[in-house]
């Protein structure tokens, strides 16, 4: 029929000229009222209408199932910008999107957390050193829990070695800085939170500014020297300190914090190891879960001690032993004469 082909040509000159939907609709419709008006029965339209072909009662159907087409189209528009409205429109500061609502709901649901701790969380500021073994689960938890803002240091680069216990890493990140590789992760894990990078290797200069900034300090590095750093600068700016290390099949964690009278790293460990006594993991070799178990373990002891839930770290050092399956502590003090920590003696 006439009408139909005079419709397609319309549509394909639309889609050749790659004009907009609306002016395609617009000339359809401007044709299909034509068409109409061509097949009513008035005296002298009839041979035009036959030319044309088609009845009246087949072009009106033809415009309202077009109608409804477009109805149903503008309904799911409407549906789809309500729900990204839903998704993504940032919270009022100090609330809870609807998103992150749901996200967080098992957090909530325990009453050693629930609201007031989940807004905790929320308003905390953690700083993690290291975006290796330990750092990789430290930050996965601390973001899947919605730590408000987290930063990252780190000096290295991905590379494949690091992928057998480091699992924030992915193969593709080979080569990439650890810090930028662990903001892409944790960007798309939780697009609510601020994950800050800091590409550098820490030094006794910028330390103090860099944890100033933060409510609580977790050290994963695999050095004495870096980890001695680090301690020395949350003593001066009274921050809680969450220190673990690793090695082979055993791991270790503690929360140092003098300025509530527990011990700081210094009391603990005071003098680097002798050569030797304890390799690192590219010197000794690490089961691949170790890290995983430990770094939890962190992550967990960040989260209490941002809610206030449970017992704290403080004064207990935690053992773990993997190969044998064995979980231990031993209670540390402050050591009254420490060169940290130790009240200057009038």
């Amino acid at each position: 029929m006439l009408g139909l082909i005079l419709l397609a040509a319309i549509l394909g000159l639309g889609l050749f000229m790659r004009a907009s939907a609306r002016a395609v609709w617009a000339m359809l419709g401007l044709v299909w009222l034509a068409l109409i008006i061509a097949h009513l029965p008035v005296q002298g339209l009839a041979p035009l209408g036959q030319t044309l072909g088609g009845t009246l009662a087949g072009w009106l159907g033809l415009g309202l199932l077009a109608a409804l087409v477009l109805a149903y189209r503008a309904m799911l528009r409407a549906i789809r910008a309500r729900a990204v409205e839903t998704t993504v429109a940032p919270a009022k500061p100090g609330q809870f999107s609807g998103a992150e609502l749901d996200r967080y709901a098992r957090h909530i649901m325990l009453r050693e957390i629930g609201g007031p701790g989940q807004k905790k969380l929320k308003s905390a500021k953690v700083l993690v050193i290291g975006a290796g073994g330990l750092g990789s689960p430290v930050l996965l938890y601390l973001a899947a829990a919605g730590v408000g803002r987290i930063g990252v240091v780190d000096d290295d680069v991905v590379s494949n070695s690091n992928l057998q216990r480091q699992v924030i890493h992915r193969d593709a990140d080979i080569g990439l800085p650890k810090v930028f590789s662990a903001q892409k992760a944790i960007t798309a894990l939780n697009p609510h939170i601020e994950l800050l990078p800091y590409q550098r290797r820490l030094s006794a200069q910028d330390a103090p500014n860099l944890i100033a900034g933060y409510d609580l300090v977790i050290d994963g590095t695999d050095n004495f020297e870096t980890r001695s750093l680090v301690n020395a600068a949350c003593v001066a700016e009274g921050k809680p300190l969450i220190s673990g290390a690793i090695s082979q099949w055993e791991g270790q964690l503690s929360l140092y914090d003098p300025a509530h009278d527990a011990p700081c790293y210094a009391c603990i460990f005071p003098q680097a190891p002798a050569p030797g006594l304890a390799p690192s993991c590219a010197e000794a070799g690490v089961v691949g879960a170790l890290p995983g178990v430990v770094g939890a373990m962190m992550a967990a002891e960040a989260i209490k001690e941002i809610t206030g839930a449970g017992q704290s770290a403080r004064g207990r050092l935690m053992i773990y032993d993997a190969l044998w399956g064995e979980s231990r502590q031993i209670t540390i003090r402050r050591d009254p004469d420490c060169a940290i920590c130790a009240a200057p003696k009038v």
